[in-house]
């Protein structure tokens, strides 16, 4: 489907209100630079035929006037030889050479104002397609963040976050309750062994000794 009919329709447009109503602004801006492409490559093919036109039309100015110079020679001689009938049809020739030459330029005046016309729909259908293809790379870098943030919200808003961590959950629990295990291993020690109840007997001699000689020391003083 075409989006413009002719090059004015493209410099004339503006491409962010055509954006802005469009549906897909992507699939838009894509269809709205290949138009653009294509009508620039267009506009350029004609510049280039009547480019090539102009030549082919010189080259036969060149020629008419080349029969000018040729015929007018010929009228000369013929005049100098008094053949007036000659020298007139001669002059006819160089007349219908004239004319020929004459109208040819104008076609190529003609032609030189329809260039310079296609070259400024030239510069402009590009200075178009140079801001399209700016939105593009703005629009599509707009798309590619919102689906960014689309799917990263999607990632820790969804279902499968609230798993996850509800697993995480049950790990933990497990781990609390494996470390409650080995705690309860410690709960009231082992027994109580000979060599324990010995080394109770030292510690207790050596506090009453100290105790003894405490009690010694204050009586002395006291006396």
């Amino acid at each position: 489907m075409s989006i413009f009919s002719r090059t004015r329709d493209i410099v004339a447009a503006n491409v962010a209100d055509l954006l802005d109503r469009a549906e897909d602004p992507a699939k838009m801006i894509r269809m709205i630079i290949m138009e653009m492409e294509e009508t620039l490559v267009e506009v350029r093919a004609g510049a280039a035929r009547t480019i090539a036109d102009q030549k082919e039309m010189r080259r036969a100015v060149a020629r008419a006037e080349a029969a000018q110079a040729s015929w007018a020679e010929k009228a000369e001689l013929a005049l100098s030889k008094g053949r007036e009938d000659l020298a007139t049809a001669a002059l006819l020739e160089k007349a219908k050479a004239k004319s020929f030459a004459d109208a040819t330029l104008a076609d190529i005046a003609q032609l030189d104002d329809g260039l310079n016309a296609n070259e400024e729909d030239i510069r402009r259908l590009e200075g178009k397609l140079r801001e399209a293809r700016q939105r593009q790379n703005t629009l599509l870098t707009r798309i590619e963040n919102a689906n960014t943030r689309s799917r990263m919200r999607a990632m820790y808003k969804g279902p499968r976050i609230e798993d996850a961590f509800a697993k995480f959950e049950v790990i933990e629990r497990r781990a609390d309750l494996a470390e409650g295990h080995a705690d309860a291993y410690e709960l009231g020690g082992p027994g109580r062994t000979l060599d324990d109840e010995f080394a109770d007997l030292k510690q207790d001699h050596g506090i009453a000794s100290e105790l003894a000689a405490m009690k010694a020391r204050l009586a002395k003083n006291e006396g």
